[in-house]
Protein backbone atom coordinates (compact mmCIF):
# COMPACT_ATOMS: atom_id res chain seq x y z
CA UNK A 1 0.00 0.00 0.00
CA UNK A 2 1.69 3.70 -1.14
CA UNK A 3 0.42 6.58 0.68
CA UNK A 4 -2.43 7.65 -2.15
CA UNK A 5 -3.84 4.01 -1.64
CA UNK A 6 -3.92 4.88 2.16
CA UNK A 7 -5.77 8.23 1.45
CA UNK A 8 -8.18 6.51 -0.52
CA UNK A 9 -9.23 4.03 2.07
CA UNK A 10 -9.05 6.87 5.40
CA UNK A 11 -11.55 8.08 2.74
CA UNK A 12 -13.42 5.27 1.85
CA UNK A 13 -13.43 4.01 5.77
CA UNK A 14 -14.49 7.87 7.19
CA UNK A 15 -16.78 8.86 4.21
CA UNK A 16 -14.88 11.70 3.28
CA UNK A 17 -13.40 13.13 0.68
CA UNK A 18 -10.16 12.47 -0.32
CA UNK A 19 -8.72 15.97 0.20
CA UNK A 20 -10.08 15.80 3.47
CA UNK A 21 -8.52 12.65 3.85
CA UNK A 22 -5.11 13.57 2.66
CA UNK A 23 -4.94 16.51 5.42
CA UNK A 24 -5.59 14.06 7.91
CA UNK A 25 -3.38 11.25 7.02
CA UNK A 26 -0.37 13.84 6.32
CA UNK A 27 -1.15 15.37 9.42
CA UNK A 28 -0.44 12.19 11.38
CA UNK A 29 2.86 11.55 9.41
CA UNK A 30 4.03 15.32 10.18
CA UNK A 31 3.55 14.65 13.69
CA UNK A 32 5.13 11.19 13.52
CA UNK A 33 8.44 13.00 12.22
CA UNK A 34 8.14 16.10 14.04
CA UNK A 35 7.52 14.29 17.21
CA UNK A 36 10.60 10.91 16.51
CA UNK A 37 13.27 12.76 18.69
CA UNK A 38 11.03 12.05 21.48
CA UNK A 39 9.74 9.43 21.40
CA UNK A 40 6.36 8.33 19.81
CA UNK A 41 4.36 5.38 21.52
CA UNK A 42 0.84 4.32 19.58
CA UNK A 43 -0.44 1.85 22.16
CA UNK A 44 -1.31 -0.93 19.94
CA UNK A 45 0.52 -0.34 16.90
CA UNK A 46 4.22 0.62 18.00
CA UNK A 47 6.76 3.44 18.82
CA UNK A 48 8.86 4.79 17.22
CA UNK A 49 12.40 6.39 18.41
CA UNK A 50 15.81 7.62 16.83
CA UNK A 51 19.10 5.30 17.04
CA UNK A 52 22.72 5.44 16.49
CA UNK A 53 24.69 3.94 14.49
CA UNK A 54 28.32 3.85 15.67
CA UNK A 55 31.10 4.62 13.22
CA UNK A 56 32.88 1.78 11.32
CA UNK A 57 34.71 0.87 8.95
CA UNK A 58 33.59 -0.34 5.31
CA UNK A 59 34.69 -1.65 1.91
CA UNK A 60 34.23 0.59 -1.34
CA UNK A 61 32.97 -2.22 -3.55
CA UNK A 62 34.61 -0.57 -6.90
CA UNK A 63 38.00 -0.20 -5.48
CA UNK A 64 38.28 -2.67 -2.04
CA UNK A 65 39.41 0.23 -0.61
CA UNK A 66 38.73 0.12 3.23
CA UNK A 67 36.87 3.78 4.26
CA UNK A 68 35.19 4.99 7.41
CA UNK A 69 31.82 5.61 7.83
CA UNK A 70 30.87 8.25 10.07
CA UNK A 71 28.69 8.12 13.13
CA UNK A 72 24.46 8.42 12.05
CA UNK A 73 21.31 8.61 13.52
CA UNK A 74 18.50 6.39 12.19
CA UNK A 75 14.63 5.79 12.56
CA UNK A 76 13.94 2.41 15.09
CA UNK A 77 9.90 1.23 14.99
CA UNK A 78 9.11 -1.27 17.43
CA UNK A 79 5.83 -3.07 16.70
CA UNK A 80 3.17 -3.00 18.99
CA UNK A 81 1.69 -6.31 20.82
CA UNK A 82 -1.68 -5.84 19.12
CA UNK A 83 0.08 -4.83 15.84
CA UNK A 84 2.33 -8.19 16.08
CA UNK A 85 -0.81 -10.29 16.86
CA UNK A 86 -2.62 -9.02 13.66
CA UNK A 87 0.34 -9.94 11.73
Amino acid sequence: MNKGELIAAVAKELDVSKALAEKAVNSVLGNIKKNTKKGVALIGFGTFSVGVRKARTGRNPQTGATIKIPRSKTVKFKAGKAFKDAV
